[in-house]
């Protein structure tokens, strides 16, 4: 399961992302948890350190903060720092920023299960150094 996820992260979450794959990310990664808790297997007992029981509490963790960074990557909608959204580009092939739309940080709140969270925004000011797009070239 710990692959499976790492693989779509990989596959459409990585640097380089777009609507299509994100969406893609966020319609699988449910289905690997329902597989998950149907079908893990848990070996040990309860009277020692139970390694597989850690990793697996870390698998279902994932699972969770791995959907959630989809949802994130999917409502930024522009490229910035070490992400690069496809759809955001300048006619060069260079990332493309949205200040305007997207000074701020973004804290996500569980609203409980089978529900989708909630996005709080606290806006970013800046005094002395102001972002401005980058060039690679």
């Amino acid at each position: 399961f710990h692959r499976e996820l790492g693989q779509v992260m990989w596959e459409y979450c990585g640097m380089a992302r777009n609507d299509a794959g994100l969406r893609k990310a966020i319609a699988r990664i449910p289905e690997i948890r329902q597989e998950f808790w149907a079908n893990v297997n848990v070996p040990g007992d309860g009277d020692s350190l139970n390694q597989s029981l850690e990793k697996a509490g870390r698998v279902a963790d994932f699972l969770e903060l791995g959907e959630l960074i989809c949802r994130d990557a999917l409502h930024r909608t522009e490229s910035c720092g070490g992400h690069f959204r496809e759809e955001s580009q300048t006619e060069e092939g260079e990332a493309k920023r949205d200040d305007q739309g997207f000074t701020y940080v973004a804290a996500w709140e569980w609203r409980g299960e089978g529900d989708a969270p909630a996005l709080h925004r606290e806006p970013l000011t800046f005094e002395y150094v102001h972002p401005s797009q980058r060039s690679y070239k």
